[in-house]
């Protein structure tokens, strides 16, 4: 079982420690997202959709699922993007899958393409920038990124551990 370092994802939250509210949101929020990429990155296709618990929680259904989350809270909320419906909890459960002729390279494209259309749609908008939200009211994209982070480090987190069971690796390097 190896412990790594920790390189430059970690290094961007270093250095926004005395930044301004949205630099610290923003390099927590893509530490976190490099974090995922990196659990699944240099793993066989069987590695990243091997099942170590009884959920369908994957490797791959992580990304999956977290580059559905990235469309539904920058794109549909915040831009109110009129094309994009609200989950439904079909949806929430298929968010995890994978398909058949998927890799874990188009894969992580996917969400890296999603991640950058986030900052893009974000970057328009103050912190303080309401929009409507159908369950919870009002939201600002404050809480967007705080939902985000907080979502995203759960998943992380899953993503560490299913990456120790696969291979033993640990840390952020890998």
């Amino acid at each position: 079982m190896a412990t790594l370092p920790s390189t430059e994802p970690a290094m961007a939250v270093v250095r926004a420690a005395t930044g301004d509210e949205r630099q610290v949101l923003e390099a927590f929020l893509d530490f976190l997202r490099a974090m995922v990429v990196r659990k699944a990155q240099g793993l066989s296709e069987q590695d990243v959709r091997r099942r170590h618990v009884p959920s369908a929680t994957t490797l791959a259904g992580l990304v999956v699922h977290l580059t559905v989350v990235e469309r539904n809270w920058f794109e549909r909320v915040l831009a109110q993007d009129p094309a994009m419906a609200p989950p439904s909890e079909e949806d929430a459960d298929g968010s995890f899958a994978v398909g058949d002729d998927d890799t874990i390279e188009a894969l992580i494209a996917a969400y890296e393409q999603a991640c950058a259309r986030s900052r893009s749609i974000a970057a328009r908008f103050p912190l303080d920038h309401e929009v409507p939200h159908e369950q919870v009211g009002a939201i600002s994209l404050r809480w967007i990124y705080i939902h985000m982070i907080e979502e995203t480090a759960r998943h992380a987190g899953h993503a560490d551990i299913l990456r120790e069971l696969t291979d033993g690796a640990t840390g952020s390097v890998v």
